[in-house]
């Protein structure tokens, strides 16, 4: 089946894993709705590069852990599109390395608000859209969780793990309840991928400092873990639901 028109958005997607995503995905002829929190010029690098090379794109700004931002973004596909066919739920933080006793709980709640609460509330209107149930056409989820959901992270950030955790529960709980309404939900785990978020997190060399440990002694790039996203949203994974697809170097 032909993607030409087919709407996806791509949550977080003004850098790394989120803005390959959105280059291989428009590149496939997705129109692609790039959604960013902060950092509006990247975003906006993102829709030109889609453009030039002849596709269809927009930027929206959104923070996915409020629920009226969320509701507004959907609001501004629904007015330009009158549709929505996939979501990739890629936003996320992390924060410094830390151990559980040293973590405020405004650290915790802004990790599990947008990490979790976040991915849960962009599902849930593309539910609402997508569904068969509710007059929709069927669709396609693809959360990003992290191994970080099956190693733990201890010593460096166990909240963003168990975030992560909670999105691996997630995508198979979702996946049943509407697997008879024409929408496959499925995630891809990363390992150790070299994108912007170790230096958010101030540690810009982790990325490199823990190659000795993954079995291909490399981390991952964007474009490898984006691969995985498309697959899984074309229509190649059309048997795929509730499937979680580690993408880690053998880590």
């Amino acid at each position: 089946m032909s993607l030409l028109g087919r709407v996806l958005l791509v949550t977080g997607g003004s850098r790394g894993i989120g803005a390959a995503v959105c280059r291989l995905a428009a590149a496939d002829g997705y129109r692609v709705v790039v959604n960013f929190a902060a950092e509006e010029s990247a975003a906006a690098r993102v829709v030109d590069d889609i453009v030039a090379a002849g596709g269809e794109a927009f930027a929206i700004k959104s923070d996915i852990g409020s629920e009226p931002d969320v509701l507004a973004m959907f609001a501004a596909i629904d007015q330009r599109y009158g549709r929505l066919d996939a979501l990739v739920n890629n936003a996320g933080v992390v924060d410094r390395k830390s151990r559980l006793e040293d973590m405020s709980v405004d650290r915790l709640t802004r990790m599990m608000r947008i990490n979790v609460i976040g991915s849960i509330l962009c599902a849930r209107e593309a539910v609402k859209r997508m569904s068969t149930r509710n007059g929709g056409r069927g669709g396609a989820i693809v959360n990003l969780s992290s191994i970080a959901a099956i190693l733990g992270s201890a010593e460096e950030y166990v909240d963003y793990a168990a975030s992560k955790g909670a999105i691996d529960s997630f995508t198979v709980g979702l996946a049943r309840e509407v697997a008879e309404e024409g929408i496959r939900v499925n995630a891809v785990r990363p390992g150790i991928t070299d994108t912007e978020i170790h230096a958010s997190g101030g540690q810009s060399d982790r990325a490199g400092r823990l190659a000795p440990l993954i079995p291909m002694k490399r981390p991952g790039t964007a474009d490898e873990i984006a691969r995985a996203v498309l697959f899984l949203l074309s229509d190649a994974a059309s048997y795929a639901t509730g499937s979680i697809l580690d993408v880690t170097g053998g880590r």
